[in-house]
């Protein structure tokens, strides 16, 4: 069925331009040959295509018909704009670029069809020509509205270009007045920082790490990037402490930092240090993921009774999907160790069936717009959001 804001803008459309007919009549009264006040043939054509449910033909009809002057642009603008919405970006570069060759456009409006030729380009994927035009829009407004939407616009394509850099430099003096973009301005320095690595500058990299941290204290990227160059560098003691502040960046993220905490303990021969972390995690936030960890630690150490034990206990506390199915684990092997020849067909029988229910379940999902998946994105793939995407924890979690 035909868009009902867009039947909506139509509709306005035809009477905007009955109106200005009427109007002119009415101004012309005196001439000689009386106007016609009726609307044009047009206008009927254009309607015909709109109730039977032709709105490429109609739109294409009442754009023709509708005169561009001061009275009708915002009209003109509406109808590119839900072009755009609905997937036709280039019908809009061609209706805001007709009003940008029209003389009868104030200088506010004619920064106000640029703004949106540069939404209509970006929507197309043309970044060069849209970083044009908001560059230039940058340079000659004097709106401090256009200003910022330019800014903003400018922003996001930078970022979409993966321009760190230069999206920094738009950003960071407009901090004062935006604090909700310091999130995104720091993963621009991770990401800057991860460009370092690459390129074996780690010096800088962490230089950018730091800023980031300074921007927004509760990166836990880039304390886990800090971490991570600890490791690297040998210093496993200083790596763990960089670990240790990720709780109170954000707890959500402790499943996150539990496989890099893993492997510095190892590194620094200290078991008894990660059962002591473990355990403080685990009076904290009962992740299944900190239980199972914990778990496989008292079983290299004290046996699969001990442990079995402890995930029991756990589980009475936060009982979840994936602890249940770690619990038939070890029970399997107490019986193997017991000396029965195979384990008992019911146990195999639930952990086939929560085996099932967990293979196919997403491991992180988008706290803004729902998006799930196994990966965790720093920046959502669906919403573009930074930082919004963490472990699913919970029953059915981790």
């Amino acid at each position: 069925m035909f868009d009902i804001v867009l039947l909506a803008v139509l509709l306005a459309a035809i009477a905007i331009g009955y109106g200005l007919g009427r109007y002119r009549a009415y101004r012309n009264i005196s001439r000689t040959q009386p106007p016609s006040r009726t609307p044009s043939r047009d206008y009927f054509v254009g309607l015909n295509h709109l109730l039977n449910e032709q709105p490429d033909q109609a739109i294409t009809t009442f754009i023709n018909v509708l005169e561009v002057n001061s009275d009708t642009i915002d009209t003109h603008i509406a109808l590119g704009k839900l072009f755009r919405s609905r997937g036709e970006a280039d019908k809009a570069v061609s209706i805001h670029q007709n009003l940008l060759a029209r003389p009868a456009l104030s200088s506010h409006q004619n920064e106000e069809v640029q703004l949106e030729l540069a939404r209509d380009f970006m929507a197309l994927g043309l970044y060069d020509r849209a970083e044009r035009l908001l560059s230039s829009l940058l340079d000659t407004t004097r709106i401090d509205a256009h200003q910022e939407a330019a800014k903003q616009l400018l922003v996001n394509l930078l970022e979409r270009e993966g321009e760190w850099q230069a999206a920094l430099d738009v950003t960071l003096p407009t901090l004062k007045h935006h604090p909700e973009m310091r999130r995104p301005a720091a993963h621009w320095l991770c990401e800057l920082a991860q460009d370092d690595i690459q390129q074996a500058s780690r010096a800088l990299a962490k230089r950018h790490l730091r800023k980031a941290l300074q921007l927004d204290e509760a990166c836990v990227r880039a304390t886990l990037i800090l971490a991570e160059l600890a490791m690297e560098n040998g210093h496993y003691f200083h790596a763990i402490k960089q670990l240790a502040r990720i709780p109170a960046q954000d707890k959500d993220h402790i499943p996150t930092l539990l496989p890099l905490l893993k492997r510095a303990y190892k590194l620094n021969n200290d078991e008894t240090g990660l059962r002591q972390h473990l355990e403080q995690l685990l009076s904290e936030t009962p992740y299944t993921s900190v239980i199972i960890l914990l778990g496989d630690v008292i079983h290299q150490h004290e046996g699969v009774d001990k442990a079995i034990e402890m995930v029991g206990n756990q589980l009475s506390r936060a009982p979840s999907l994936g602890g249940i199915d770690y619990l038939m684990d070890l029970y399997m092997e107490s019986q193997r160790l017991d000396g029965r020849p195979a384990p008992d067909s019911r146990l195999v029988l639930l952990k086939r069936h929560t085996h099932a229910l967990l293979e196919n379940r997403p491991r992180h999902r988008c706290q803004r717009c729902g998006f799930a998946g196994d990966v965790l994105h720093w920046q959502c793939p669906a919403c573009r959001r930074w930082g919004t995407t963490k472990p699913i924890t919970g029953v059915e979690g981790e």
